[in-house]
């Protein structure tokens, strides 16, 4: 059962069923009510048309023995105001709901004295005058026996002032057969068509969410080939529609391109952290091999040279795996213009041109690494000039590296922040470099919000451009 509903289909098809069915009851009982109360005001129209009918006749002075009271279905009483029976339909055997339960008409009591018992019981409403019939009508639920059959009536109570009668009340009834049978109709139908149009329901509930679920499911079985293969070059079908599931799938398959790229990328770190990590470590084990079998022979400071590349290249792999796993930088608030000449003081060959004083925040180390990466790539590439500016722009802190070396061609400006990738000019005068500093400096800044691109320089040479978001002085 836990597994029939935890899915979607079966969940959506139960919840559309459950609605209608709410729904359905609702309006049923709706019509229900309406038909009831519709039928009920006809029955008690028929009922006031009638007891009106022999109300008028009272009116016109027509006896008791000459009122048409001889109804098939229509019980009459005649009642006069001290409660007596005093004029009856024929064939009227039992009656409930009415001012009094006798069948049987009784003689009338005097009409002063039934003048009295109206003015002690009704003192409250005014008189009628002798011939006047009374606009208001009482009505009341009630049964009746005709002739042996038993039935439910809609009873409608008039009076009428009758001269030398007094005040009578005339009770007429109309059956309510037809209201009871119209109302379980309804309900007989209701009950057979109510559950049949669930079921129509819910069939086709269930059969437009399965076709509607089908991608998904091409979707889910997909994704479980190419977990259980490793392939991340295959792709989830994406329907011919324009709906979520459509979208779902090109989202889907935009994560597994992104997902292949990124392991893509992994995949040459590491092999080429493997290879740039052989030289070093295969020349420190050569030079110390020949110290242990010729020790006149050890070239220390050869050793010295390749313990601290492999050191360099060690620190840089790991700074490079923090900011793949997604460390923030520190908030500290620091002088970016401050870090640019104290970095420059400490180079030769390194001129400051136009270092303002601008704040920005993060991990002053970081940054620090970063524009130190940007000055060792000048100075090997520069003919014999390397400046650093640092200068406001709007709300961005821009810090700019130059030199005059021959620059970046335009189709490798963004190659040469790749990780491991040294171009062929820059190969031949790399001094032991990696091929990590450029790509470390872009993580750098994209880690503190900002970028780093590289264009010509005006005198000639390569330009790379630090943008970072300044820090207000409100802060």
């Amino acid at each position: 059962m836990r597994r029939l509903f935890g899915s979607v289909r079966a969940r959506a098809t139960l919840a559309a069923t459950l609605v209608v069915a709410v729904a359905l009851v609702a309006a049923g009982a709706a019509v229900l009510l309406s038909l009831r109360s519709n039928l009920l005001g006809q029955a008690g129209t028929q009922a006031e048309r009638t007891a009106r009918s022999v109300a008028t006749d009272l009116a016109v002075g027509k006896r008791y023995d000459e009122l048409s009271l001889d109804g098939d279905e229509e019980p009459v009483q005649v009642v006069d105001a001290n409660g007596t029976l005093v004029a009856v339909s024929e064939d009227l055997e039992r009656i409930s709901g009415t001012d009094t339960d006798a069948v049987k008409p009784q003689p009338s009591a005097s009409a002063s004295a039934g003048d009295d018992a109206d003015d002690d019981a009704d003192d409250h409403e005014s008189a009628l005058e002798p011939g006047e019939i009374d606009d208001r009508t009482t009505f009341t639920n009630g049964s009746a026996t005709i002739d042996g059959e038993r039935a439910d009536y809609r009873f409608a109570a008039v009076r009428v002032e009758v001269e030398g009668k007094g005040q009578l009340t005339v009770h007429a009834g109309a059956p309510l057969s037809a209201e009871q049978g119209a109302v379980r109709t309804a309900q007989t139908v209701m009950l057979i068509g109510f559950p049949l149009l669930l079921g129509v329901v819910a069939g086709v509930t269930w059969l437009v969410t399965r076709r509607a679920l089908r991608p998904v499911e091409g979707i889910r079985g997909e994704m479980a080939a190419i977990t259980a293969s490793e392939d991340l070059a295959r792709r989830v079908p994406v329907p011919d529609t324009h709906d979520e599931v459509a979208r779902l799938a090109r989202t889907t398959n935009e994560t597994l391109a992104a997902l292949e790229t990124s392991v893509e990328r992994q995949r040459r770190f590491v092999a080429d952290a493997s290879h740039e990590l052989r030289s070093p470590i295969a020349s420190l084990r050569t030079q110390l091999e020949v110290g242990v079998a010729h020790r006149g022979l050890l070239d220390l400071e050869g050793a010295v040279e390749d313990t601290v590349r492999l050191q360099r290249l060690a620190a840089d792999l790991l700074l490079l795996a923090r900011l793949d796993a997604g460390e923030r930088p520190a908030d500290a608030r620091f002088d970016l213009g401050a870090l640019a000449r104290e970095e420059a003081a400490q180079r030769k060959g390194v001129t400051p041109d136009t270092v303002d004083t601008v704040e920005v925040a993060g991990s002053r180390g970081q940054l620090e690494r970063l524009l130190a990466n940007l000055l060792d790539n000048a100075q090997r590439h520069a003919r014999s000039a390397v400046t650093v500016s640092v200068r406001r722009n709007r709300d961005h802190a821009v810090l700019e590296v130059a030199d005059d070396g021959d620059g970046v061609p335009e189709e490798d400006r963004e190659r040469v922040f790749e990780r491991f990738v040294r171009l062929d000019a820059a190969r031949s005068r790399d001094d032991g470099g990696a091929g990590l500093g450029l790509a470390i400096a872009r993580d750098v800044a994209v880690r503190h919000g900002g970028t780093l691109t590289v264009r010509n320089a005006p005198a000639g040479g390569a330009l790379f451009e630090l943008r970072l978001p300044m820090v207000s002085s409100e802060r």
